[in-house]
């Protein structure tokens, strides 16, 4: 299991992390009116807003 470092809230599962970053995609993509297309970009923005 890969280890992920720099997280607020402590020591995660790879499992955990990824249900974290999808939550925050979600949002991301709806916050920006649900635009098909940008799936790449908004996750690697939640990637990085995730492990901030």
């Amino acid at each position: 299991m890969a280890k992920v470092a720099g997280l607020k809230k402590g020591k995660v599962s790879e499992a955990e992390l990824t249900e974290q970053i999808r939550g925050k995609a979600k949002e991301l993509w709806e916050k920006k009116g649900r635009v098909r297309g940008q799936d790449q970009e908004i996750w690697l923005e939640a990637e990085k807003l995730v492990k901030k």
